[in-house]
């Protein structure tokens, strides 16, 4: 059966990828309820299950139904006693997570979430998802995905989510407006190298309005930050012992000599020149007024798909983000969706088996290929695959590189609010408010107590 869609709404492309929140409930009707379906006698003989979903609206770059209709289809033909039916509805990515939390907070017979890859510790704490940790033996298939990928979704050594698809930030650039410049885009890559193209590009194209590289802001600049942190050894939260209440419990470590370093990295941006920006850098870049940009696998679809082939010609892709002198070692931010299962769910079989065949090669690798989203899967991520999807999406080969050097922010249940008090930090950097290891010991005291210490 068709699916049907109701609500469409706007969507969020940072915080995790394109971000899309899902719901699927599944349910049969009771003895002698009457349904509104006109029903042929074949199908009255049936059990009648309807999946109600609510899911987020991709921003209309593409439907559900892509994913969807083949898995529902498979699942039909796996159940040849059930007539499965669809509904879905669509929310916002800012709306997704209070309403996810609502439903699951009141109980509702829900079977299926998608949960944002930084949503999972605290649904899982909370006792709202379902432990899939036997079915995922049982499927054998956990040794496919990329380890990064795999452990997104572990939660206190327990398996609680199947991270679905992701993302990576490497370097954009106009060819033209480099050469234009005298910059030869090998010198990106390193810290120094990065800030003086910067200033040569403001210095020769700054008069006709283009500026060589932004800072961003809002809600994303932890994001790009990260991975400066990480390719200096250090991380956003470790476990520590002597919690008051919980023993070992995450503790607040982005402050170190490392966060340190690389917020100073920041601030040397800033006197150089390279502002903040407000508003949505990929917007900056496509319409010409930004020479260089740190951004998402996302970004070919900000640009009509008719372009995609003749991509590369104009647009350049570095597949790092630039690398202080004597490390070699680059870094990249993960984000994502992963496929969870409720404890509410009265058909926790039949909803792990609609998992398992969304992520099916056969059937994610051709919904990648539609939306450029990047594999969890080392199958689709090599190979034939790889070669396929390489041949429609540009770069496709060197953002799946860099799966491997990637990494993804902590499960820790108060991880949303510790990423509000890094981006403060990197707020009051931005605006000389700070200096960055005030700002970053500041912001730590705060994450310490939101972490119970």
């Amino acid at each position: 059966m068709a699916l049907n869609h109701l609500a469409m709404s706007r969507f969020s492309i940072f915080g995790g990828v394109l971000a899309v929140g899902l719901i699927l409930s599944i349910v049969a009707p009771s003895a002698g309820a009457s349904t509104p379906l006109v029903l042929s006698q074949q199908n009255q003989q049936k059990r009648q299950v309807v999946i109600t979903a609510m899911l987020d609206d991709l921003g209309n770059v593409i439907k559900w139904d892509t994913l969807l209709q083949p898995a529902i289809q498979e699942l039909k033909a796996r159940h040849p006693d059930l007539n499965i039916q669809i509904n879905y509805t669509t929310t916002p990515y800012n709306k997704t997570r209070t309403h996810l939390l609502d439903a699951l907070g009141n109980k509702s017979a829900i079977d299926l979430i998608s949960v944002d890859q930084i949503w999972l510790g605290d649904f899982a704490e909370r006792g709202y998802l379902t432990d899939l940790t036997d079915y995922v033996k049982i499927w054998g298939r956990a040794s496919d995905w990329y380890q990064t990928n795999f452990d997104g979704g572990v939660y206190k050594g327990k398996v609680f989510g199947i991270w679905a698809w992701t993302d990576a930030r490497g370097m954009w650039y106009w060819k033209d407006l480099l050469k234009k410049a005298g910059v030869d885009p090998n010198s990106l890559q390193t810290w120094d190298g990065y800030i003086s193209s910067a200033r040569k590009i403001n210095s020769v194209l700054g008069p006709m309005g283009i500026s060589g590289a932004v800072l961003v802001g809002l809600n994303y600049s932890p994001d790009i930050w990260y991975p400066y942190l990480w390719m200096l050894g250090g991380d956003i939260l470790v476990m520590k012992d002597g919690h008051p209440t919980k023993g070992t419990y995450w503790f607040p470590a982005y402050n170190s000599s490392a966060g340190v370093k690389a917020l100073e990295f920041i601030k040397e941006q800033i006197n150089a020149g390279i502002k903040p920006l407000k508003g949505n850098p990929d917007k900056l870049f496509v319409d010409r007024k930004l020479a260089v940009l740190q951004s998402g696998s996302w970004l070919p679809g900000a640009f009509p798909r008719q372009q995609w082939p003749t991509f590369g010609q104009g647009i350049g892709f570095i597949p790092m983000f630039p690398v202080p002198t004597g490390i070699n070692q680059t870094s990249t931010m993960m984000g994502g969706w992963e496929l969870a299962i409720p404890q509410t769910s009265k058909n926790k079989d039949l909803a792990w088996e609609l998992v398992t065949l969304m992520v099916d090669p056969k059937i994610m690798a051709p919904w990648l290929k539609q939306t450029g989203f990047l594999p969890t899967q080392k199958s689709i991520g090599s190979g034939p695959q790889l070669t396929q999807l390489n041949q429609t999406i540009p770069y496709y080969d060197k953002m799946v590189s860099m799966i491997s050097i990637g990494k993804s922010r902590p499960v820790a249940p108060e991880y949303p609010q510790i990423a509000e008090h890094i981006r403060q930090a990197i707020e009051d950097v931005y605006y000389g408010v700070k200096q960055p290891k005030q700002a970053l010991d500041d912001a730590a005291k705060e994450s310490a107590k939101v972490l119970g210490w």
